[in-house]
């Protein structure tokens, strides 16, 4: 997919994430180097992953896992895609998020799924939160998107927790096995996401939002 940002324009690959318990949740770069991580927590999380996912029809293998990482590096080169994983300091790996390009120009959609076992610590929330100040840090990003089926209400109250709005219903094939074809379009604008932001300072007497990202290099 083509990008419309220049090539040099990428999102940081490390952010200390906002609001989460100590020791802080790290939203880092997937590298190969993370395989034993990354098929450990997918293991894990089979069963939920599934259920929503379609690209967790199978349970996963370590070959299989390691090719989603090779083809997560080139992505990043590319600048089609970035997949950060939600790391603790220790190396356990608590789910993972991604910022993508679309066809649509200026848009980038918003992926995340949490380890079982992690669920409603607000991981999800913090990880779309960054994710959604990285993309407006971006030249020519004016939209971002979060899509989830109409029956996961648990995916659907990330967005709905930032601000996004709820900008249509679509139909699409049923592709997991809870999902139900409707799907959820949230969006969130670069006019929004600033006056959103500009509200948030003012109720904390000039403070940051919430929803911003410590970025460590």
């Amino acid at each position: 997919m083509e990008t419309d940002h220049p090539e040099t324009a990428r999102p940081p690959e490390r952010i200390v994430l906002p609001r989460t318990a100590p020791p802080p949740v790290v939203l880092r770069r997937m590298t190969e180097a993370d395989l034993e991580a990354v098929y450990e927590a997918v293991t894990e999380s089979f069963p939920h992953l599934h259920a929503w996912m379609d690209w967790a029809a199978e349970p996963p293998t370590p070959a299989g896992q390691a090719e989603f990482l090779r083809r997560g590096v080139r992505e990043w080169e590319q600048g089609s895609r970035y997949c950060y994983g939600m790391f603790e300091p220790g190396g356990t790996m608590l789910g993972a998020a991604s910022l993508i390009g679309r066809d649509e120009p200026g848009t980038r959609e918003i992926g995340y799924w949490v380890r079982a076992g992690h669920t409603r610590r607000g991981l999800a929330t913090a990880a779309a939160g960054a994710l959604t100040a990285g993309a407006f840090a971006l030249p020519g990003v004016e939209r971002t998107e979060i899509r989830c089926d109409e029956a996961n209400t648990a995916s659907a109250g990330v967005p709905r927790k930032l601000g996004y709005r709820l900008d249509r219903v679509v139909d699409r094939p049923v592709e997991a096995p809870r999902e139900t074809g409707r799907g959820l379009v949230w969006v969130m604008t670069r006019e929004a996401f600033t006056a959103r932001d500009r509200t948030v300072a003012a109720r904390s007497g000039g403070g940051r939002s919430s929803n911003t990202c410590t970025v460590s290099e």
